[in-house]
């Protein structure tokens, strides 16, 4: 598995990482064995960082990744996390007070006293234009409650903002081969300023591993159901805000065009947008160890070809430039 700096944090890590919002339970039920299993088998395959957050599961996902690490203390494993979901989306909420309980409930949650990475978790627009926010989380660094900060948003706007920030370590921003936009203007503005690029919803909630069609149906506790058309949160978060059957339409050109390269449609999605220059690492989640295994893998693809970028490039001109190109 490829390493890479994640930004001003100055560490090392898998250019495939784990994103455990499925531990949380959002996607459908996940019991504490198979929540085990995931992470166990990511670290066999090489992975160094997991990703969650206190919302996941209401910090279900955050209280697995204390427990697991507890029990194998002599693992070297980069945890980011993220607050702010848990309370009302209100700039007013956003305060050095509320950082400290939000933190202190993650740094409980983890069995850890300073948290590796705290990301802000998509918070409203005026957040990243507040001095008073970014100077509470100076505050946190030196007292140690947090190594370092970063912020995780829903548009290039606010990715471009967060960037320009002498402090913030890392950009979580969503980045698959169905939403290029941020490859635009994010990814060179993050290069420039040596700012680590988390790219999360890599298959764009699954789409991109070419296994739905349009009779598919999932639980009613999944987000994929009930937040299809933005119920509950930004629908950019579920299929990456795309036509559920228009991104099965797309993913099945997309599938075409992995197997011609000689890959599974998600290995070659995860493989292609690790090989991007300014993206740090890339965190699909997995609901089982052989979805960890598998992703792992993607780490390990050799340097896919100009024909295939071209490719992915055609596919989102035909299914979704016109409509994505404006948002986020």
């Amino acid at each position: 598995m490829d390493q890479r700096i994640l930004g001003r944090t100055g560490r090392s890590v898998s250019v495939i990482s784990l994103g455990t919002w499925q531990l949380g339970g959002d996607w459908g039920s996940v019991s504490e064995t198979d929540a085990r299993a995931v992470l166990d088998a990511s670290v066999r395959a090489g992975v160094t960082m997991f990703d969650t957050a206190d919302v996941y599961g209401d910090g279900r996902s955050e209280q697995l990744i204390g427990g697991y690490l507890a029990d194998n203390p002599d693992l070297d494993i980069f945890v980011a996390t993220k607050i702010g979901r848990r309370s009302e989306q209100l700039a007013e909420n956003y305060t050095l007070a509320n950082f400290r309980d939000w933190i202190d409930r993650s740094r409980a949650n983890l069995r850890t006293d300073t948290l590796d990475l705290v990301q802000l978790h998509c918070p409203p627009t005026a957040i990243f234009a507040s001095d008073e926010v970014f100077d509470g989380l100076d505050t946190l660094v030196a007292e140690g409650a947090i190594a370092n900060y970063g912020v995780s948003v829903e548009t290039a706007a606010q990715a471009l903002t967060a960037i320009a920030r002498p402090k913030v370590a890392s950009v979580q921003i969503i980045l698959n081969a169905f939403r290029l936009k941020p490859l635009d203007q994010v990814l060179p503005a993050a290069i420039d300023a040596g700012v680590g690029i988390i790219a999360r919803v890599p298959l764009a909630s699954g789409l991109l591993s070419g296994k739905y069609t349009a009779q598919t149906v999932f639980p009613a506790d999944d987000h994929r159901n009930y937040n299809r058309h933005g119920e509950s949160f930004d629908v950019g978060e579920t299929f990456s805000g795309v036509d559920f059957g228009v991104g099965v339409e797309a993913a099945q050109a997309f599938s075409r065009l992995a197997r011609g390269a000689g890959l599974e449609p998600a290995t070659a999605a995860l493989a292609w947008l690790a090989q991007h220059s300014g993206v740090s690492t890339v965190i699909p989640g997995a609901r089982n160890a052989a979805q960890a295994e598998a992703n792992a893998a993607a780490g390990a693809v050799p340097v896919l070809s100009r024909e295939f970028t071209d490719g992915v490039n055609q596919i989102y001109d035909e299914y979704f430039r016109a409509a994505l190109a404006d948002k986020w």
